[in-house]
């Protein structure tokens, strides 16, 4: 068996009027992700931690900012193509371990719901999608709640 480990990060900027999707979910909260997609900080790295374990370059590579097709996509649709690109070339998810870091909102009553639709659109088991939440102590831009980042490590196998 072939076994691969692939990692993302990702930042967003926060401004007031923008919506905040994160995991496929839109939260309630006064201030929201800047991107060229729906700016799902979560999906992001969770795309990039994917194909950077079967070493098919990065979410921008496949997904570019500057192309008009992907202006305001729901990131639920990358991370579903992630999901076909990785497959057609014989892998299968193991699990992902996610960390977002964000001031505000707090998350800890969304993760449930963020893990099960992370789940569905991988076509993978719940149990397989680690989504933890963090503040960082007020400290940086994701303290003085500028924007909000995200961290992926993802296991990937291959009979």
């Amino acid at each position: 068996m072939n076994i691969r480990v692939g990692f993302g990060y990702d930042v967003h900027q926060l401004a007031l009027g923008e919506e905040l999707w994160l995991g496929g979910i839109l939260l309630p909260h006064e201030k929201g992700a800047v991107g060229h997609s729906d700016a799902d900080v979560l999906l992001h790295v969770i795309c990039d931690a994917l194909l950077g374990a079967a070493n098919m370059r990065d979410i921008g590579f496949h997904f570019p900012d500057t192309s008009a097709d992907y202006k305001g996509i729901d990131s639920k649709k990358l991370l579903a193509e992630v999901m076909k690109l990785i497959r057609a070339e014989g892998w299968e998810v193991g699990n992902v371990d996610t960390t977002i870091c964000l001031q505000n909102p707090k998350l800890k009553d969304h993760i449930p719901s963020m893990r099960d639709c992370v789940a569905l659109v991988m076509g993978t088991a719940p149990s397989n999608v680690s989504i933890k939440a963090t503040t960082t102590e007020k400290l940086g831009f994701v303290g003085r709640e500028e924007g909000v980042s995200a961290y992926c490590t993802a296991l990937i196998l291959k009979d």
